[in-house]
């Protein structure tokens, strides 16, 4: 096995995440060789700018590497070891209105949290679906790696749709981002920082941080943070509204101090603050049109036009590319390194409901995630869980019945809109919106 070298396929290959993945991929070689990588994209003016820009990085850091780009289903999901998953469904055009509409009745806009994030999860799950059944026909013993968002709401619609599969394992790069954050705090090595961590994507919290001699570090980070604020570690790379984010780490400390918690947690404990500082006018997409977006392109372009990457600085956030890429490595050498990812709980927190698909540490091998024990939580925090395990539940239930019911009630239990009149309004206004993409609701 260890000679063996992998045959990838990255499906979302024109996002301005590729050009990090490719970079780990020809940086990772040694402890994950890969023999090709196809690229796969609806949208082919995207894919073939970032195509282009691969096979220009391949042939200069790994020209034993096959790279293509393609938009057919077929030529993408045949004979793979690994489907890399990051697709957008209705890309940045619904990603505005998924932020944006919900402003209009006072309720915060974002990606992945609030009816933002059930939008984007309605739209996203069709999609996945299909995934699935096709990379299933042409390569079926292929792993299946998903970074697709809201990625809370896509694993456990993918956990009921397809029940007896193993071989798909969803994740999820911020805890990889807080935990280099934390350790740069104390100037420790992030890879050499074992975490215990609990909750659902995008809603969980450390509870230790072990270093390599036992010793617990969470104390020393929570004190470092309190008394000097908190910064992403690569804050010189990050938008204005990604540093506002990771400041909100102190705040919610101060209130909440047992654990570190995932940043994305201030939209479920703060949403009123939240929302009193947004801009209905320009919300993180308008941010990342103009920042990221823009910058990758024009970087690829540049690369492509001048036939070199060796002075490329296209790669701004190298935590989500290492992830999906060590992620790989662990299951297919069988290296048993532990990641923070995403499994059906059944008694893993043993309080919480065994069909929630929680994210918690676990040992990757050849056999799929061996996840950590964690038992019982407290009160506060098996409260705030099983709120946002019913909402995705219903969010889900929604989608696979055709139930405007349930996606009332959804949006209704989701703690960044509680009252049900605004939900009514926010649905009615999101339905509108997502002809094209969601199942009719009755």
């Amino acid at each position: 096995m260890k000679n063996k070298k992998s045959r990838i396929v990255l499906v979302g290959g024109g996002s301005t995440w590729s050009p990090g993945i490719l970079k780990a991929m020809t940086t990772h070689l040694n402890e994950f060789p890969i023999e090709e990588i196809k690229l796969y994209d609806i949208d082919a003016e995207r894919q073939e700018v970032i195509g282009e820009f691969a096979k220009i990085l391949f042939k200069e850091e790994a020209p034993e590497v096959k790279v293509s780009y393609t938009t057919d289903e077929e030529e993408a999901y045949r004979d793979v070891d690994f489907v890399f998953c990051q697709m957008r469904t209705g890309g940045f055009d619904m990603r505005e209105k998924d932020e944006k509409i919900p402003m209009k009745y006072g309720v915060i806009g974002q990606e992945t949290c609030g009816p933002g994030g059930f939008a984007y999860g309605l739209r996203s799950i069709r999609d996945m679906v299909q995934m699935v059944n096709s990379v299933r026909q042409y390569s079926p013993d292929a792993w299946i790696l998903n970074y697709t968002n809201p990625a809370a709401i896509v694993a456990l619609a993918l956990d009921k749709i397809f029940p007896e599969e193993e071989r798909i394992l969803n994740i999820c790069d911020q805890p990889v981002n807080l935990l280099r954050s934390f350790a740069s705090l104390i100037d420790y090595d992030a890879d050499k920082l074992e975490p215990v961590y609990f909750g659902l994507n995008h809603y969980g919290w450390f509870t230790n941080l072990y270093d390599e001699d036992g010793k617990d570090r969470m104390p020393e980070i929570k004190d470092i943070i309190l008394n000097g604020g908190f910064r992403p570690v690569d804050a010189e790379q990050r938008d204005q509204s990604w540093l506002d984010t990771y400041a909100m780490v102190e705040d919610m400390l101060i209130d909440f101090p047992d654990y570190l918690p995932n940043t994305y947690l201030q939209y479920y404990l703060y949403p009123e603050y939240k929302f009193s500082k947004a801009d209905p006018t320009r919300t993180r997409t308008d941010e990342v049109r103009e920042g990221r977006e823009k910058k990758v392109f024009e970087e690829c372009r540049r690369i492509v036009e001048n036939g070199t990457a060796k002075d490329s600085t296209v790669v701004h956030n190298d935590a989500h590319g290492d992830m999906m890429v060590e992620v790989a490595g662990s299951i297919f050498h069988n290296l048993r390194k532990t990641y923070v990812v995403m499994v059906r709980n059944n008694g893993i927190v043993s309080n919480l409901p065994d069909d929630s698909m929680i994210e918690v540490a676990a040992s990757l091998s050849i056999n799929g995630p061996q996840p950590y024990a964690v038992g019982p939580i407290d009160t506060f925090y098996k409260g705030l869980i099983e709120s946002q395990h019913g909402y995705e539940k219903l969010t889900v239930e929604a989608y696979m019945e055709g139930s405007y019911t349930k996606a009332l009630q959804a949006l209704t239990l989701n703690r960044t809109v509680v009252d049900a009149k605004k939900a009514r309004q926010v649905l009615d206004a999101l339905i509108e919106a997502n002809k094209e993409y969601w199942p009719e609701l009755k």
